[in-house]
């Protein structure tokens, strides 16, 4: 398709970012049993170096890998559920690549802010400059750190209390504070590393960092969730807002203006956090192929296992007595503000069940998509799709989840991508300069530079 396509927002020089997620063998539960999935390669390098490299020569902004810090065994049956830890991955991964932005969750209830800034730090300089970090709270996994799980809304205050410590930390040297004069024997200048001294009601941080100021500045700040808390941090402290793929352009159209309303109602240009929907493409060459594809991974579900994946996404309501083929009693749900944990995502299906969808049709969902939009067809349907929701202001990018590993994100580099950049919805080579230029935001100020503006300005 030519530029005579073009939507308003590209004709107007907007491009879509792309990301993708890398951390297993693909989105679809059922993906590992394809005989070319590379499952027993889930704990070999190799696998994620050609991932990455398939990524990076499409010219994706950034690989992104999920995680979490609790494992149900009896999961293991049917899935391969169980994954390296991010910061370890992306570090290899910094030494094979050389544009890409590396993102990796680190969960802020399980964690010490000290301990993150310091790997984040220590990855941005690593990687020169193409760190990332996604913002979770977990829903899961107090019963491995010895605590109770806190309350949605605890949780969410300590993350953002914690993102503050973290901006306070990657701020507490100057940039020009190492001087390197060897004449005189000076290395750095103490007077520009700066203790932070951050007393608050979760963390009690004196600092300074250990590591030298991260080449971005900050490390670019991911964040997940969706709910009102969600928002509120994402708003204030994030780069870029994943969130589930809205099964409706209208439903995430709503969700893309409540969050840029409350980003600049944080005192921030609506522009400097980008909106990135997962989207879980089932690609073929055609759409007979995609469609065949659909029809091979929904076969390889196992749906006494889906039950119980379901029930964990409707806050543990039991679905043992319920057919296949028969609704979800809406009267069996709480309501989505008594949900302690992935609330947004628990939204979205409670407006599938009120639409009257049968068990079977949520299982399917479920294991296909993990709550986000799955689109099947060939290259230039998704395409369209994609662009059609940039163009409606329901998205500024996505989050590619293939369906499938290798063909999946193979057809998406090799055949997607091509059409976008045709089009000129998306980017042909890499920005000069770091993960923060590539995603065309703003550098970081630091806060002792911008109290200084102040202070002048005020004068």
């Amino acid at each position: 398709m030519t530029s005579s396509h073009q939507g308003t927002r590209v004709a107007s020089g907007e491009q879509l970012v792309l990301a993708t997620l890398i951390g297993g063998v693909g989105n679809h539960v059922g993906a590992w049993r394809r005989l070319n999935s590379r499952v027993e390669e889930k704990y070999d390098l190799s696998l994620f170096t050609d991932v990455v490299r398939w990524a990076e020569s499409a010219k994706l902004h950034a690989v992104f890998l999920a995680d979490t810090v609790r494992l149900d065994a009896e999961s293991l049956r049917t899935q391969p559920f169980a994954g390296l830890e991010p910061v370890t991955l992306l570090s290899a991964l910094a030494a094979v690549t050389e544009h890409i932005g590396l993102i990796g969750s680190i969960s802020t209830t399980f964690s010490e802010p000290y301990n993150v800034a310091r790997q984040l730090a220590s990855l941005d300089h690593l990687s020169r400059g193409r760190a990332g970090w996604n913002l979770v709270t977990s829903a899961y996994g107090e019963e491995n750190f010895g605590v109770e799980l806190p309350p949605h809304a605890e949780r969410y205050e300590r993350g953002a209390e914690f993102a503050q410590v973290l901006c306070e930390l990657f701020d507490s040297w100057d940039a020009d504070a190492i001087r390197i004069d060897r004449e005189a024997g000076v290395y750095a200048d103490p007077d520009r590393v700066h203790r932070i001294d951050h007393r608050g009601k979760h963390f009690s941080v004196q600092g300074p960092l250990n590591v030298a100021r991260p080449p971005q500045g900050r490390p670019i700040i991911a964040q997940a969730g969706s709910s009102d808390h969600g928002q509120a941090v994402g708003a204030r402290y994030a780069d870029l807002v994943f969130t589930t793929g809205r099964t409706t352009v209208e439903d995430g159209a709503r969700f893309y203006r409540s969050l840029k309303t409350r980003v600049v109602a944080a005192g921030r240009s609506a522009d400097e956090v980008k909106v990135l929907p997962g989207v879980s493409p089932i690609i073929g060459e055609t759409e007979a192929q995609a469609r065949a594809f659909e029809k091979e991974l929904n076969g390889y579900i196992d749906f006494d296992d889906g039950r119980v994946r379901l029930s964990r996404q409707l806050a543990g309501i039991d679905l043992s007595d319920l057919e296949l083929d028969e609704p979800i009693p809406a009267e069996r749900l709480p309501a989505e503000s008594a949900v302690q944990g992935r609330r947004s995502r628990y939204g979205v299906y409670l407006d599938l069940i009120a639409e009257g969808w049968t068990l079977r049709r949520l299982i399917e969902w479920e294991v296909s998509s993990a709550g986000h939009f799955v689109p099947v067809g060939d290259p230039e349907q998704i395409a369209d799709l994609l662009l059609g929701r940039f163009e409606a202001h329901s998205a500024d990018g996505y989050i590619l989840l293939p369906s499938f590993l290798p063909e999946g994100l193979q057809l998406l580099t090799d055949a997607v991508v091509p059409i976008l950049q045709e089009r000129g919805a998306f980017h042909t080579e890499y920005a000069d300069g770091d993960l923060r230029d590539s995603l065309g935001l703003p550098p970081v100020v630091s806060s002792r530079d911008r109290d200084l503006v102040d202070a002048r300005s005020r004068s």
